[in-house]
């Protein structure tokens, strides 16, 4: 099958089939199948070198796995046009440092390149979409301000609606809630959540939180940095038993009434994590 040439359909299907990562002579995932469906939101979970970036950075066509097949809408991903595949996923590093002076209107319109026809100039529509881009994140009055000029965290959530004014189905996201305050990421995710319901988008993002990922994801990917991998809806997989053995630090799940976290079990039980 061929890559088509203007997909315009509101979700994109990510699959992967035997994707298997290295760095190094180390296996960070071995033989991982899964199909993500439209109106998922995935965390990526799991600790520090588990391989959180290279996977996304292998779903989003940046690098290529040592074996293994990714695909969209059941292209492989090497077949697929740079302007086409952009209309179909974008991706959000973990820092993206700015080089050079400019309005955070201008820098959001950026993400508006796969959408530009003719000269390539933005149109009205174009701009218009990057202020809205700008008004779901509470950046509206950030429009005029320079980018050069914004904290870490503002500068976070520019670039988060950046990638959301690139209008792709699909997102893949590393690290969108670093330099952000609780407050803040709890925004970001309630509008990344409400960007899925939209119009069956696909989102996965990599993410520390655990109990935010319990919130907000509908299901998660466990890393657990040895090449093993838990895939599934998120209360299925960001279990005390499951997250124990992957952070290698015992965890416990607490309630109260509807709600729950999990939080580190006494020091005393770091040594034995459950099972």
């Amino acid at each position: 099958m061929t890559a088509p040439d203007s997909p315009h359909v509101s979700h994109a299907a990510l699959s992967v089939e035997q994707l298997t990562l290295r760095a190094g002579t180390r296996t960070l995932l071995d033989g991982f199948t899964q199909h993500f469906q439209a109106g998922e939101m995935w965390c990526v979970a799991g600790p520090n070198g588990a391989g959180k970036t290279t996977l996304l950075d292998t779903l989003a066509g940046l690098s290529k796995p040592f074996a293994g097949r990714v695909e969209i809408d059941g292209v492989a991903l090497a077949d697929w046009s740079p302007l086409p595949l952009a209309q179909r996923r974008a991706s959000m590093p973990q820092s993206a440092p700015d080089a050079f002076s400019a309005s955070v209107l201008d820098i959001v319109t950026l993400n508006r390149f796969p959408h530009l026809n003719g000269w390539g100039w933005e149109s009205d529509a174009d701009r218009a979409a990057a202020g809205a881009a700008l008004e779901r994140l509470g950046l509206a009055d950030f429009a005029a301000r320079d980018v050069l000029s914004l904290s870490g965290g503002e500068r976070q959530r520019v670039a988060l609606a950046a990638v959301l004014c690139q209008a792709a189905p699909l997102l893949l996201l590393d690290e969108p809630l670093s330099h952000l305050d609780l407050h803040h990421q709890i925004d970001c995710l309630d509008v990344l959540a409400e960007w899925v319901r939209e119009a069956g988008r696909t989102v996965l993002f990599s993410c520390h939180d655990l109990n935010l990922a319990r919130r907000f994801a509908t299901h998660a990917l466990l890393l657990d940095g040895a090449g093993g991998a838990h895939a599934g809806t998120v209360r299925d997989v960001l279990t005390p038993a499951l997250t124990s053995r992957a952070f290698g630090y015992p965890l416990i799940l607490i309630r109260d009434g509807d709600h729950e976290a999990l939080i580190p079990a006494p020091r005393g039980a770091a040594g034995n994590p459950p099972h």
